[in-house]
């Protein structure tokens, strides 16, 4: 499978649920956003962005700027911790608690690593909301025909640039995916380009606009491991899942 790096976003608002720390909240005894870093512990390294008090050790703790910024100021944050030569990375929400290691492995399994790894210098670009407005778009990526739809499917000639998994009506499980590191900092380069180097508020649908994703069904044993819990009721059936 390769040795990936995880990205774990846990900093929403959950208006849905009162504004409540929502990772926090327990299923089966255990918060949802341990059970999220749990699935992931073998991750070099494991970046949590969100408030970090009794994380693992090991874990990388980061905030969006400013906090509450949304998921892609979350993911530019998180993209920052990583290591200059990570090539892979798992992109979860917190709020999944049945995640699994296996539902993971099947993800990589779907992504060979690139042939190249990223240039040393090119997490220094993403330091900053100025370094980002400063660096162009691709081209490639804003001319694709692939950006027809945010995250369309990848041409057969096309390498895919991540996977997530699909639930049964076919949408797809953005934050429960594994991306290439290289397409997530173009996309975010190309995305505060077009937003004047702001990415404060800006949607994953936009971000992921443009790269070629490769969709993967559950075919696992047990619950779909990308619900995510929204709602008080969605937390009662993700307890009912774990008993």
């Amino acid at each position: 499978m390769g040795t990936y790096a995880a990205v774990v976003l846990a900093g929403g608002a959950a208006r849905r649920m009162g504004g409540v720390d929502k990772p926090a909240l327990p299923v089966g005894g255990r918060s949802m956003r341990d059970r999220v870093l749990a699935a992931v512990g073998d991750a070099t390294p494991c970046v949590l962005v969100g408030p970090g008090g009794g994380v693992p050790d090991g874990v990388r703790v980061t905030r969006e700027d400013p906090p509450g910024g949304g998921p892609v100021a979350a993911t530019a944050a998180g993209l920052a911790l990583l290591d200059f030569d990570t090539t892979l990375v798992a992109l979860l929400a917190a709020d999944l608690p049945l995640l699994t290691r296996a539902a993971i492995g099947d993800l990589l399994n779907h992504l060979a690593p690139p042939t190249t790894p990223p240039s040393a210098g090119r997490p220094d670009s993403l330091s900053g909301p100025g370094a980002l407005a400063d660096s162009p778009a691709p081209a490639a990526l804003a001319d694709s025909p692939s950006g027809r739809r945010a995250g369309a499917v990848p041409d057969r000639e096309r390498p895919a640039d991540g996977v997530c998994f699909v639930d049964a009506n076919g949408r797809r499980q953005s934050l429960c995916g594994v991306w290439r590191v290289d397409a997530l900092r173009a996309g975010l380069l190309r995305l505060a380009a077009e937003r004047g180097g702001s990415l404060v508020g800006a949607s994953m649908r936009a971000l992921f606009a443009g790269l070629a994703v490769r969709e993967v069904p559950w075919a696992g044993d047990g619950p779909p491991p990308w619900f995510d819990c929204d709602t008080d009721e969605d937390v009662r059936r993700a307890e009912e899942w774990v008993r």
